[in-house]
């Protein structure tokens, strides 16, 4: 499918200096007015949105400051994922920056579930806590902030989640919490420019205007920044707009970070002397310190990024690495339980998955449901035994709210809450087949929406590829959800050879040809399936002739991406191959 916008890009290329072929992807993302186009190709931290217009803000900034001021004990309560942890490490490190008598709790997965809650509030009593501010959760916690305010607790929140709403004569009322302030750029009435930034996000914006009361340095500020874009990019939000310039800054501090945590864990998963990207963020540190989140204390991570002890850095990495290893184990051990509950059950046929696997520690089964999506295009909920029923998280695909359509079946859950990607949720256990029928009964979904669909840019011919156009594209980075990598395609490209690589045989690098240029292509995909489909387009002889790189009749269509190959000090333009058909 190309993403066809009919748009004037040549004239909109000249405005921006830049050429048609990337004045064309900007367009694909949205990007048709010159000055947000300008903001996009620039993305300062000038270019930050004035945290003052949040609704709350000004209000939630002067009670944190009198408390601080008066000497009263500020608690924060965070959430065990990593937008939780670092939000937790944002505020903490803030509110102590300010001279704050500041501590923090992160509820324990198992032991007490996610965000605030009664026993939390009854020992911050206990501890006489003047004022407990969350961040990443408590936008749901209505009865926990009415007990906390009658046992005179003051409570700010910080949360990025959807607003809960009680819907009746298909009007929506919108509940929300009666603490002293409630920082959600998703709020009504909250005139926020974007509201789409994650529970970090959010508590920096609270202190971007916390430091400037306390005249804090904009460098002690902006030092945040690096932090923010780890949970931005793990939290997969919107990488559009404020996010972007997040996580484009943040990415610049932490490759010179000097953070003694996060070198020891740089070191420990072998990032060490590498760039930082946004790939090693969401598949290297973000599990890291989420390991500990899911399978031990959340606590662990928040203390590798605090601690000052080199030694104590050292052994928390390694903690954390090793805890990484086991959730992939377990993970793959989930993933290939759930797949045969899938197919010997016929549960394909459905347009929602939801699967039970009872022996799956709860804490992944998130990213189960995440692989299931992938694998079968369809929106997936996994659950598993907990201490009272089950309970599960949910990974959806853009043509399904999983947050709306879960409000649906709200009679047959517990707890629930999330976004429209992605949800957690308790059911009672005699209440699963029931909750797998109605979802399936009230969906919307149609064949249509639950057909994988792969989205190009453009064609672009390969002699059209330059160190020049590489160069260019990369004005768009960061990469991500909403902001996605580019996609080109090129069709009957010739293959002169093929060749299986890496030391589990899960590389596969083509030689291809228009007839008149040579290019190299790099494909991380499923090597066998791929193989196996041009061997049977094309015959084993023919097959056989391009593994040995001999003349042969083979001829594909890619969907590419360009880049440059850097090896013993020689550059070389290559194609990262995204998909391959014949």
């Amino acid at each position: 499918m190309v993403r066809n916008v009919k748009f004037d890009t040549v004239k909109f290329a000249q405005q921006l200096g830049i050429s048609d072929t990337v004045a064309k992807l900007m367009v694909n993302r949205g990007i048709y007015n010159l000055d947000i186009a300008k903001e996009y190709l620039s993305s300062s931290i000038g270019e930050l949105h004035n945290p003052t217009d949040m609704l709350g803000m000004s209000g939630a900034v002067e009670l944190m400051r009198n408390s601080i001021i008066k000497g009263e004990k500020i608690l924060i309560v965070g959430d065990y994922d990593v937008d939780g942890v670092i939000s937790t490490y944002v505020l903490y490190i803030a509110i102590s920056k300010c001279g704050g008598n500041v501590s923090f709790h992160i509820p324990d997965r198992i032991k007490e579930g996610y965000g605030i809650n009664e026993s939390i509030i009854k020992k911050a009593s206990e501890d006489n806590i003047d004022i407990i501010i969350t961040c990443d959760n408590g936008i749901a916690a209505i009865e926990q902030v009415k007990l906390a305010k009658e046992l005179g607790i003051k409570v700010i929140i910080t949360d990025h989640h959807d607003v809960p709403f009680i819907e009746e004569d298909n009007v929506r009322k919108y509940v929300v919490p009666e603490a002293d302030y409630v920082l959600n750029p998703k709020q009504e009435n909250c005139n926020y420019e974007f509201d789409k930034i994650c529970g970090a996000g959010v508590a920096y914006k609270f202190v971007q205007c916390l430091y400037k009361e306390f005249n804090i340095p904009n460098e002690e500020l902006y030092d945040l920044i690096q932090y923010v874009a780890i949970a931005t990019v793990c939290d997969v939000v919107d990488l559009v707009s404020e996010n972007r310039i997040l996580v484009k800054e943040g990415l610049k501090r932490i490759n010179n970070t000097s953070n003694i945590g996060l070198r020891a864990l740089f070191k420990e998963t072998g990032l060490e002397g590498k760039e930082i990207t946004v790939y090693s963020l969401g598949f290297v540190i973000g599990p890291s310190i989420n390991a500990s989140g899911r399978l031990e204390q959340a606590e662990w991570a928040l203390k590798l990024l605090i601690t000052k002890d080199k030694n104590e850095a050292e052994e928390l990495a390694k903690k954390l690495n090793e805890l990484n290893k086991d959730r992939q184990e377990l993970t793959q051990t989930g993933l290939e339980e759930a797949i045969k509950i899938i197919e010997e059950n016929n549960m394909a046929k459905d347009k929602v998955l939801v699967v039970y696997l009872e022996d799956v520690h709860e804490s992944i089964a998130g990213i189960i449901a995440g692989r299931i999506r992938e694998k079968y295009n369809l929106p997936t909920i996994i659950l598993t035994k907990a201490h009272e029923g089950a309970k599960g998280s949910g990974r959806s695909i853009e043509e399904y709210n999983m947050f709306e359509e879960l409000l649906k079946c709200k009679d047959l859950l517990g707890k629930f809450g999330g976004h429209p990607m992605a949800a957690g949720m308790s059911i009672p256990s005699e209440n699963i087949d029931k909750f797998r029928e109605k979802l399936n009964e009230v969906t919307t979904l149609s064949d249509e929406d639950i057909i994988p669909k792969v989205s190009i840019d453009m064609p672009l011919p390969i002699n059209k590829i330059n160190y020049k156009l590489i160069d260019e594209i990369a004005l768009l980075e960061p990469y991500g959800k909403g902001n996605p990598k580019p996609n080109f395609a090129v069709k009957g490209l010739m293959v002169k050879a093929a060749r299986i690589l890496g030391k589990n045989n899960n590389v596969l690098k083509l030689n291809l040809t228009d007839g008149y240029l040579n290019i190299d292509g790099i494909y991380f995909g499923d090597i066998e399936v791929a193989l196996e489909i041009i061997k049977n387009k094309f015959g084993e002889y023919e097959y056989n002739k391009m593994l040995n790189g001999q003349t042969n009749m083979v001829k594909i269509d890619i969907v590419y991406f360009p880049d440059i190959n850097e090896y013993n000090g020689r550059k070389s333009v290559q194609l990262l191959i995204q998909n391959i058909r014949v």
